[in-house]
């Protein structure tokens, strides 16, 4: 008879219960906050941890809780038709030294991808865009600014016809960077590109699944998709 096969525990090694880890996560990656911040919100709280173990908490599990939402919200988009991307670049300075952050969003605002790069040429926004097609397939429609790079990746992949280019038309990526943009201030900037990447695709994905658009929705519905939202987190990785 065949042995059941036991199931990883992420949480094993560690002292706090998985609630607490999940609070700390989602407060630290959702909120404009610094990790001192977090650490004296939840000593208020009567929970006693250093602002290094939130550092160490977002780095190890932010990634696996972010993978884990994207995966779901990918199954769930595979049946509906990507009509209309926006895709954008914002300056980004680490040490001093300016890098691009390419990302994706589609009508609805939703964040799609994020990619971290030294420049914004032809090379970096092919790789971005192949890294979007791979895990979203093709859409009707993608928006974009006068960048040429993207006209010159685009016409690589044979889907030039499909991009459109106006002077107010990709304000829905315009507005995506928002939420980033704020986070950052309260990091005081990043000291690596890889943390970077790491963290704009988590903080993505998470800004996914707790954006709930509430000026556009009544106060029950709101009420209610956050309810869905916070009982659908407390089973990640469980």
């Amino acid at each position: 008879m065949a042995r059941p096969k036991k199931t990883h525990d992420p949480f094993r090694w560690f002292d706090s219960s998985p609630e607490v880890i999940r609070t700390v996560v989602m407060m630290y990656v959702k909120f404009p906050l610094s990790l001192r911040n977090v650490e004296d919100l939840l000593a208020e709280r009567g929970i006693d941890i250093c602002h290094e173990t939130v550092r160490l908490w977002w780095n190890r599990f932010g990634p696996m809780f972010a993978a884990e939402i994207r995966r779901k919200r990918v199954q769930k988009m595979r049946g509906f038709t990507h009509w209309r991307w926006h895709l954008d670049e914002v300056y980004v300075k680490i040490n001093g030294e300016m890098h691009y952050l390419w990302r994706a969003v589609d009508h609805e605002g939703e964040v799609l991808e994020s990619f971290a790069s030294k420049t914004r040429d032809k090379p970096a926004a092919l790789k971005f865009m192949k890294k979007l097609m791979k895990r979203h397939g093709p859409a009707k429609a993608i928006t974009t600014d006068g960048l040429r790079s993207y006209k010159a990746a685009m016409k690589e992949l044979g889907n030039a016809e499909k991009q459109e280019v106006g002077r107010w038309a990709n304000n829905r990526a315009e507005n995506s960077h928002q939420p980033f943009r704020r986070r950052e201030r309260a990091m005081l900037r990043f000291r690596q590109m890889k943390t970077l990447q790491k963290f704009s695709s988590v903080h993505a994905a998470f800004h996914n699944h707790f954006n709930q658009d509430r000026h556009l929705i009544s106060r029950e519905t709101y009420k209610a998709q956050r309810s869905a939202a916070l009982a659908e987190w407390k089973t990640l990785a469980g």
